[in-house]
């Protein structure tokens, strides 16, 4: 993993040989590479940003929010000098180009560290603000390396006529939205923060560029935008560490109602001699997908991954079955049993891996250990392991009796939950039933985390499913341990610590899957829920079915996500397939079913299933689905498709097609559409399949659906409506 300092600039690497071209004159500095020219102006303190793709960043700046001295932009300084060095990391050989503004009537000085790679599309930004006043000290809880605003004759611009900026979530809570939105809109452009990371493209070239945040350990990072009147020109664009958002009734849930960060209380605020922004990372290439993948690589190359090296696990989650806690009985325990046997008679199921039989969301009353240990123990008999759900940060209960709660080591729930600035209980899901945040830091919380554990231990689990995490991120006037000071950093503590606990108690071969969490950070687990649960219905808008949780509503946000499995984790998880209904929904068609399924291996998803299987028309299909030799085979080592279209807005008749290089190239499509068939035509140009001859066959029956002749440079699909495909391209013999 790369050091940050190295990263900063502020611990350097032998001087070396750089290829990169550096010219200076008394009025500014270039520093270019094959992707990027920097020019940073040493009169004004503005620096500009020129890709070779076409986008650029003209007349930026950095600030600092400083609590006792206010906004300090850098180009409110006097003095604009400049110094550079040559440094070799991980990522490649660079130039870091140090820019310090400073002036003999400011207190502090605030300092840009551009890093511009000999080999790498993209470029590493930082801001460090340090005092000039002996023993003093700088605090901040907003400071950005990297902004645009018209007053400064600020702007972006980015080639063709068709642009889409594509705005993130801070976390999956709340069925929100990944959203790529047009602009202009009604002549006034697009407003709005996006959360760690944001893209912007043209919808037909895909030319364009990703920012995003790479290390997780203090700052929420947020990019406030706003776009103007011009499709290829954006205005207003602020990246910068200190969002904190509270939840908007008034707003619709994806766009501001519910996307952020669910804050009742300001960012916490970072404080010393200097204080450093986010790092951040900025690439503009002829193809988005690329920067956004190279964006998840470089992550990876910092941070690490939590790495699996068995077989991807496939498990059956009760929740799709009995619903919260268990009260109403459906079936559990005592069926679980007839479960248990049913997939122990998939064969293909069970060809791979010992499959899970993951209990979610129970009543401990009802699930006590004893009974999940005979849950175990018969599972084992059926080559089968037994899984354990839980939450780390946050406790549901009664809003009235907080104050006499206890957590299961002893401690209240008073003294370790969060508080807001007027002392008053933060609530994570309000309601005279609700969640409310558990301090990270507290030593309460790691004495919870230790008894659940142990539980998990004593049942024999080797799944863990981690849910409600964001409350952990929260942010808090009060914290046990006074030097965390932000949200992040104590939800950062806290899951270094939990894969600490994990790793000693249970062994370093527990799989450990998110559920509702951050984006960020990612290394502590091995997969997580791309958007919130999925009902498996075919969209939010089909009647007598919830107006969330659809599968093209998942859909629209993971395929935003693609680029995450294999750099943060290992494979992503789209949340359970159903082979009839989910608890009391209305019944699933058999197409219904395909679709979800399809989804989920595009996106290189592990296989969740939470079917009731005392019905014969749900085992019959699961015979069919998830019994087939090929969809088993791709679930044991599940990789993500590359989208060819990104889905536009959050409307309901998506159509998105995708594809997976290969020795046998896989490709999918699907239409959600309930009027308009759809027609999608892959091109040997971008899928780069070699000059062969292939068969074009289903995936699902091995039946042929098509041809490619050697030479042909395209070929055509038809998805009809409410339908999805997908086809192997499988070489001719010869």
């Amino acid at each position: 993993m790369i050091s940050k300092k190295n990263i900063l600039c502020l611990l350097l690497a032998p001087v070396l040989a750089v290829a990169q071209q550096k010219q200076e004159t008394a009025d500014s500095i270039v520093i270019s590479s094959d992707y990027v020219k920097v020019v940073a102006n040493l009169h004004t303190g503005k620096v500009h940003y020129r890709f070779t793709s076409g986008t650029q960043f003209n007349n930026t700046v950095a600030y600092v929010q400083e609590v006792k001295n206010g906004l300090l932009l850098s180009t409110a300084f006097a003095s604009h000098q400049v110094t550079t060095d040559a440094i070799s990391d991980p990522l490649g050989k660079a130039i870091c180009l140090n820019l310090v503004h400073e002036d003999a009537g400011q207190p502090l000085r605030l300092t840009q560290y551009i890093t511009v790679y000999e080999k790498q599309p993209f470029i590493l930004l930082s801001a460090v603000a340090t005092t000039r006043v002996e023993g003093a000290m700088v605090e901040t809880r907003n400071i950005s390396p990297l902004t645009v605003l018209p007053a400064a004759q600020g702007k972006i611009t980015t080639p063709g006529t068709n642009g889409l900026l594509t705005d993130y979530p801070f976390d999956n809570d709340n069925w929100v939205d990944v959203i790529s939105r047009h602009w202009p809109a009604n002549n006034t452009g697009i407003t709005g923060t996006s959360y760690e990371l944001a893209s912007v493209y043209d919808e037909h070239t895909k030319n364009g560029f990703a920012v995003g945040s790479l290390v997780h350990d203090f700052w929420k990072t947020g990019i406030s935008y706003g776009t103007g009147a011009f499709s290829n020109q954006i205005d207003s664009f602020i990246v910068y560490g200190g969002a904190a958002t509270k939840d908007d009734p008034a707003l619709p849930d994806s766009y501001g109602g519910k996307d952020g960060t669910h804050d009742y209380v300001q960012h916490g605020t970072q404080i010393g001699g200097s204080v450093a922004s986010p790092l951040i990372y900025l690439s503009a290439s002829p193809d988005v997908r690329n920067d956004l993948l190279q964006f998840g690589n470089t992550v990876k190359k910092i941070a690490g991954i939590c790495s699996w090296t068995q077989s991807a696990p496939f498990y059956w989650n009760s929740f799709g079955v009995e619903g919260v806690l268990g009260y109403e009985k459906v079936m559990m325990p005592i069926d679980v049993a007839k479960v248990s046997d049913f997939i122990h008679s998939l064969n293909n199921f069970n060809k791979t891996t010992q499959p899970v039989l993951s209990i979610d969301s129970y009543d401990q009353g009802i699930y006590s250990t004893e009974v999940l240990q005979s849950i175990n123990r018969y599972g084992k008999k059926n080559g089968q392991q037994i899984g354990f759900y839980f939450i780390p940060f946050a406790l549901w209960t009664w809003k009235n009796g907080i104050n006499e709660v206890t957590l299961n080591t002893g401690g209240y729930l008073r003294d370790v939950i969060l508080l807001d600035d007027n002392g008053k209980y933060v609530p994570y899901k309000d309601g005279d039933w609700g969640a409310f945040p558990l301090d990270p830091t507290h030593p309460y919380t790691r004495s919870y985390i230790i008894g659940q554990l142990q539980k998990a231990k004593a049942i024999g689990a080797k799944f863990i499913k981690i849910d409600f995490l964001s409350a952990g991120a929260l942010e808090s006037s009060r914290r046990y341990n006074p030097q965390v000071r932000s949200g992040i950093q104590a939800y950062s503590y806290g899951m270094k610590m939990l894969k600490h606990l994990v790793d000693s108690i249970m062994g370093p071969d527990i799989f450990i899957t998110q559920a509702i969490s951050p984006l960020f950070p990612n290394q502590y687990t091995h997969t997580r829920f791309l958007s919130t649960d999925v009902y498996s219905h075919l969209r939010n808008d089909e009647p007598g079915f919830p107006h969330y949780g659809s599968t093209c509503a998942s859909m629209i946000s993971a395929a935003h996500f693609w680029w995450t499995q294999g750099t943060l984790w290992p494979y992503t998880n789209m949340d359970v397939v159903v082979m009839k209904n989910f608890q009391k929904n209305k019944d699933l068609t058999e197409q219904d079913v395909k679709v979800r399924l399809f989804s989920m291996m595009t996106l290189g998803s592990i296989l969740g299933d939470g079917t009731d299987y005392r019905n014969r028309e749900a085992a019959a299909r699961a015979r069919q689905f998830l019994n087939n030799a090929a969809i088993c085979d791709f679930f044991s080592r599940p990789r993500a498709f590359t989208p060819l279209r990104f889905p536009v807005g959050n409307g309901q008749a998506q159509q998105m097609s995708f594809y997976l290089p290969g020795d046998t190239m896989l490709v999918s499509a699907f239409n959600f559409d309930t009027t308009k068939p759809f027609t999608e035509t892959f091109e040997q140009a971008e899928l780069k399949w070699p000059n062969k001859t292939y068969s074009l066959r289903d995936l699902l029956t091995g039946q042929e659906a098509g041809k490619i002749e050697k030479g042909q440079s395209s070929f055509t699909v038809t998805v009809n409506v409410k339908d999805a495909v997908m086809l192997q391209l499988v070489p001719a013999e010869k």
